[in-house]
C-alpha cells in the first residue's frame, strides 16, 4: 500500500487502446504524457492526442524529450508492430522499464535488440498477453498440482471471430489490391485493427502470441523445430497481401513434449463469443481441456445488436492483474510473467513456422 507511484509515457497510442487504459486503471501507474516521433504521419498524431485529450496529459512529438521532462519511470509502448521495438529499445536506453504491445515485432533481429537493451539498462519488460485469464490460471495450477502427471502433448485452437475486411470470392470482378495500412486504419472502428502497420501481417504475427504464450506457460519449454500449412483462406485482404488468415502449425519442444496449433481469423458472424479458443494438454497420468472464455455468460434479447456478443466473459482481471505483475516484478527486482527473451522466443517461432508454411518444409526456430 506504501509502494511509490509509478508515472509512465504512452509512446504512440495507434491502435485500440486497452494496454494504455489498463495500465491508466492501475493504482500504481499515472499517466503523464503521450510522446512519438515528429515525422510520424497525421493520423497517427490524431490518434495520439486523442488520448492525450482523454487523460488530460500533453502530447509531446519528441520522445526523447518527453522522457526527459515528464520524470517518468515507465514506457507504454503500443505503435505500429514494425516500430514497437524501436521505441522499447530507446526507452530501455532512458533507463525506463517497458511494458509493449503484442506483436513484439515482426522481425526477429529487432527482438533481439530489445532483448539486449532491456538486459544492458537492467530494466525490466513485459510483453502483453492474456495468460492471467481464469481458465488458463485454473489451468497452470493443475498442470503445477502434478493431477495430470507430466505433460507430453498440448494443442490449442486458437480460432478468433473478427474480420479482417471482405471475404475472399473469386467469382467477383478483379479489383484493385487491398492496402494493408488503409484497411487497418478502417478496422480500428471495430477493434479488429490488431495488424496495424505498413507491413502486412497474418494471424500468426498478429495473434500468435497469445495460444504460443499459453503453451509455453504450461510446458515451461521452448520451441526448437516447426512444421506448418498456412493459406488465404477467409478474406481478400490476406489474398492480396500475400498472407496467411489461417494456419495450422507442428511444434517439437524441449523435453520431448509435441505441440499443435490452429490459428485463424474465421469472420465476426461465425461464433456468439470472441472466437473458439480451447487447450488441450495430454499428461503421463491423465488430460485437461480448457475453455479459455469461460466463466462466461449467455444474454440474448430482442433488439440485440450484431456486434455485441451474446456469450460475454466474466471473472476476468487479466487486465489488472498484468499491470500488477510488472509492479511487481519492479519493487521486487523480479521478472515479468512474459519477458523479452520469452518474447523474441515466441516471435522466432512464429517467423520459422511462416517459413514453413511457405517452404512446405520443418523449420528450426533461431
Amino acid at each position: 500500500m506504501n509502494s511509490p507511484k509509478l508515472r509512465f509515457a504512452s509512446l504512440s497510442v495507434v491502435k485500440h487502446a486497452y494496454l494504455n487504459v489498463a495500465m491508466a486503471a492501475h493504482p500504481r501507474f499515472d499517466p503523464v504524457v503521450v510522446a512519438d516521433d515528429a515525422d510520424q504521419p497525421d493520423w497517427v498524431h490524431a490518434r495520439n492526442q486523442e488520448f492525450a485529450d482523454e487523460y488530460n496529459i500533453p502530447y509531446v512529438r519528441d520522445v526523447e524529450r518527453a522522457i526527459a521532462d515528464y520524470d517518468v519511470q515507465v514506457a507504454v509502448v503500443n505503435s505500429e508492430a514494425e516500430r514497437h521495438c524501436d521505441l522499447s529499445v530507446r526507452a530501455a536506453d532512458a533507463g525506463l522499464h517497458v511494458v509493449q504491445d503484442k506483436p513484439m515485432s515482426n522481425r526477429v533481429s529487432e527482438c533481439d535488440r530489445v532483448v539486449e537493451a532491456v538486459e544492458r539498462n537492467g530494466v525490466k519488460f513485459l510483453l502483453w498477453n492474456r495468460n492471467r485469464l481464469p481458465a488458463l490460471i485454473q489451468a497452470k495450477r493443475v498442470v503445477e498440482s502434478g493431477k495430470i502427471g507430466e505433460p507430453y502433448a498440448v494443442h490449442a485452437d486458437f480460432y478468433f471471430a473478427k474480420d479482417a475486411g471482405p471475404r475472399k470470392d473469386a467469382n467477383q470482378p478483379k479489383k484493385p489490391p487491398i492496402n494493408w495500412l488503409e484497411r487497418q486504419k478502417e478496422a480500428h472502428a471495430d477493434g479488429s485493427d490488431g495488424g496495424v502497420g505498413v507491413d502486412p501481417m497474418g494471424e500468426l504475427k498478429i495473434e500468435g502470441i497469445y495460444p504460443l504464450a499459453y503453451i509455453r506457460m504450461l510446458t515451461g519449454v521452448d520451441v526448437r523445430q516447426v512444421f506448418a500449412r498456412t493459406t488465404a483462406h477467409f478474406h481478400q485482404a490476406c489474398v492480396d497481401n500475400d498472407i496467411e488468415d489461417l494456419a495450422t502449425v507442428t511444434l517439437e519442444m524441449d523435453k520431448g513434449i509435441l505441440g499443435t496449433l490452429c490459428i485463424g481469423r474465421i469472420g465476426a458472424a461465425s461464433h456468439p463469443d470472441i472466437g473458439e479458443i480451447k487447450i488441450h494438454v495430454l499428461g503421463s497420468e491423465g488430460a485437461l481441456v480448457i475453455s479459455e472464455a469461460r466463466p462466461e455468460i449467455s444474454v440474448y434479447y430482442r433488439g440485440q445488436t450484431a456486434a455485441e456478443y451474446p456469450h460475454q466473459r466474466i471473472a476476468d482481471d487479466n487486465n489488472f492483474q498484468l499491470p500488477e505483475d510488472f509492479a511487481r516484478a519492479i519493487d521486487t527486482d523480479g521478472d515479468t510473467m512474459l519477458n523479452a527473451r520469452a518474447g523474441r522466443a515466441i516471435c522466432a517461432t512464429v517467423q520459422a513456422a511462416i517459413d514453413s508454411g511457405r517452404s512446405g518444409t520443418p523449420v528450426v526456430v533461431p
